[in-house]
């Protein structure tokens, strides 16, 4: 269950809950509040009556604006993290895991409560705890890719990890690019076309061991 559907099912005044049930409530509220109206605009106050809360039991959970947004950034800059590693697993074929790991990306910005924005549309960019995480998570996804290329090529770490923050970057980009366009063109073949764009790349690389790479 996303933030949002816990936020949907929590949400009647007065109702108790567990701490962890009421910290996703508010969680999923804040979600809400800042993908609509940005870091800046939102209000404390704004976030209670979302999830239907008084403003003092929202400052049991978080000190402040900033410290719910930091929580959010946390929680969705894990789930790209670990998208992007699942899809790096999926297979042991790496064509088939350039086009999963694309789709990762696709699937994260298309998520319906918006959570990619915090992460790569964020209007807090200049507050050094916000630009940490998302220069951390965008460093450990392209060293998860990394990883795969340095093992498969016998690429150094340096020449793999360029390589990697290459395909990573082509995929954030795009994917919010396919979805500011209203997704006239079909998930399925946008990640197809990017996925063979970016395999075109990468496949110049040889296996390491293989006799083309022994060749060169």
């Amino acid at each position: 269950m996303s933030a949002i559907e816990q936020t949907e099912a929590a949400r009647p005044r007065g109702t108790r809950l567990p701490r962890r049930a009421r910290r996703n409530q508010l969680l999923g509220a804040a979600q809400e509040v800042f993908v609509a109206q940005g870091y800046h605009a939102a209000a404390m106050d704004d976030i209670a009556e979302r999830a239907g809360v008084s403003k003092p039991v929202l400052y049991q959970h978080f000190p402040g604006k900033l410290d719910l947004y930091l929580a959010l950034l946390d929680q969705h800059c894990e789930a790209l993290l670990q998208a992007v590693r699942a899809a790096l697993a999926s297979t042991t074929d790496n064509k088939q895991r350039v086009q999963a790991t694309m789709d990762a990306y696709f699937g994260y910005v298309e998520d319906d409560g918006g959570a990619f924005r915090l992460v790569f549309e964020s209007d807090l960019t200049n507050e050094p705890a916000v630009r940490e995480r998302v220069d951390r998570v965008t460093a450990q996804c392209a060293e998860a890719i990394c990883d795969v290329i340095a093992e498969d090529t016998g690429l150094s770490r340096d020449e793999s990890m360029l390589l990697a923050s290459g395909l990573g970057g082509l995929a954030q980009v795009v994917a919010r690019s396919w979805l500011h366009s209203d997704r006239s063109v079909p998930r399925d073949t946008a990640v197809q076309l990017l996925a063979s764009l970016a395999w075109r790349g990468i496949a110049g690389f040889p296996l390491y061991g293989s006799e083309q790479a022994q060749g060169d």
